[in-house]
């Protein structure tokens, strides 16, 4: 069982931590509007440069989210130089979002095109061989979205790329490419797993973000 609230119910929490820790959250989730409102209602202060990245972010990661993937890549690499060339896998998944959005728009003929020019030069590594099947595989259903491959057509598969994009673009500027409430997540995640190996049978049940809000 968890502990008792009451056992930590008299330690205090600065609110101003709190609302630091909610602020990096929205920044890195480039939530702007978000970040304005609880700027306004705090005092909180934010660097402008860090608003003006936020801003390129949320431009880069609206483009990879709603089918335009090339200038996605083409900001990226203007915001970012040399992240996507040594990120190759990360390029792929960026090719492969226009890819698929051609296929989704019944564009097969220009997609294999794109596919022989673009995606073919990643089959000579090995690692990526098995994700370019997939993707070719879309061409063979006359109706992908009932093909085995069907989630790489929907916002899931498009979200997770986003994501992966906008840790890359974080790290890269040498910033926490999580934000400090997922870091608390993980650190809270951690600290329970190791409780468990230590304790054995008499350790708590694993730990729940989930359920923990509900306690």
């Amino acid at each position: 069982m968890d502990a008792d609230p009451r056992q930590y119910e008299h330690i205090k929490i600065n609110g101003k931590d709190s609302h630091n820790i909610i602020l990096s959250y929205l920044i890195h989730g480039c939530f702007k509007d978000t970040v304005e409102s609880l700027v306004a209602s705090t005092g909180l202060k934010v660097p402008a440069a860090q608003l003006e990245d936020m801003e390129k972010r949320k431009r880069i990661l609206h483009f990879a989210l709603n089918g335009n993937a090339l200038d996605a890549i083409q900001l990226t690499e203007r915001l970012s130089p040399d992240l996507l060339e040594n990120n190759k896998g990360l390029l792929l998944d960026l090719l492969s979002l226009h890819f698929i959005e051609l296929i989704s728009s019944k564009k097969c003929t220009e997609a294999l095109e794109f596919a022989q020019v673009k995606l073919t030069p990643f089959g000579k590594v090995q690692k990526y061989v098995k994700k370019l099947e997939d993707f070719m595989a879309l061409l063979a259903y006359e109706e992908p979205e009932k093909s085995p491959m069907f989630h790489l057509l929907g916002l899931e598969y498009r979200q997770h790329v986003a994501d992966d994009l906008n840790r890359a673009i974080l790290a890269h500027a040498c910033t926490p490419s999580y934000s400090g409430l997922e870091r608390i997540i993980q650190q809270a995640t951690v600290v329970r797993q190791c409780l468990s190996e230590e304790l054995g049978k008499d350790a708590p049940s694993p730990f729940s973000f989930k359920d923990f809000l509900k306690s």
